[in-house]
């Protein structure tokens, strides 16, 4: 005789159906789980690649050199910056960014865009590490195209904090979240503006940026374990 899924008031007992979403459940757990592990994992990379890189090299100061020198031409080990500093913190955090993006496919067109342009941030800072600054030529090609990856990089978050936003007010579990997106993208936007009128050291405000932009990410990936 076979056992019932039921008892004999109605509820639901243990058998292959409670089984079946008790295995769903977990696997969505870890699957949580494991974005909110890659994000921790590129914030970590990227800020030791930052201090570890700009402690050997001599001279350098953080106070008045920018990120990407660490990865310049003709500096002591730039491949390497540019690998663990850009290229492997912003692939891991494009990935952090499409998770977010089929989670957010009940909160409407602006939810998505805005997780599309975060991914879209997420590779334009990986592609700094491929486009090195030239330090003897800042009107080099390659300095340019490194400029202007920055450019898209800190354009796309803000915009996509915005969008985000917006996208998650119909979303009750991710309500949480709409001081996390509204601060960090105004916080880079003050950051990167500040120092183009010089109320800012550039390089201060660059790390700045940087810091709330991998705090945003990190933060929005373990809200993301409360989203069901």
């Amino acid at each position: 005789m076979k056992r019932s899924s039921k008892s004999r008031n109605g509820n639901p007992t243990t058998g292959p159906a409670a089984n079946t979403g008790a295995g769903a459940g977990a696997g969505k757990g870890r699957g949580r789980g494991r974005i909110q592990a890659l994000a921790l994992a590129a914030a970590l990379c990227c800020l030791g690649a930052l201090l570890g890189f700009g402690a050997v090299l001599e001279g350098y100061s953080h106070r008045l050199h920018p990120p990407g020198l660490l990865g310049a031409d003709g500096i002591a080990h730039a491949a390497a910056f540019n690998l663990l500093g850009f290229v492997v913190p912003g692939l891991l955090l494009a990935a952090v960014a499409w998770r977010l993006r089929e989670r957010l496919r009940s909160g409407g067109a602006m939810a998505r865009i805005g997780a599309w342009l975060w991914c879209l941030s997420a590779l334009a800072w990986a592609a700094q590490g491929g486009v090195s600054l030239d330090p003897t030529d800042l009107d080099a090609q390659a300095s340019r195209l490194h400029a202007a990856a920055w450019m898209l990089w800190w354009l796309a978050f803000v915009a996509g904090a915005a969008l985000l936003a917006i996208g998650a007010r119909g979303l009750p579990a991710w309500r949480g979240l709409i001081s996390v997106e509204v601060l960090s993208g105004a916080l880079v936007l003050v950051a990167v503006l500040g120092a183009d009128i010089g109320v800012l050291p550039a390089p201060v405000a660059q790390r700045l940026a940087l810091l709330v932009w991998l705090i945003a990410y990190v933060a929005t990936a373990r809200g993301e374990r409360s989203g069901d």
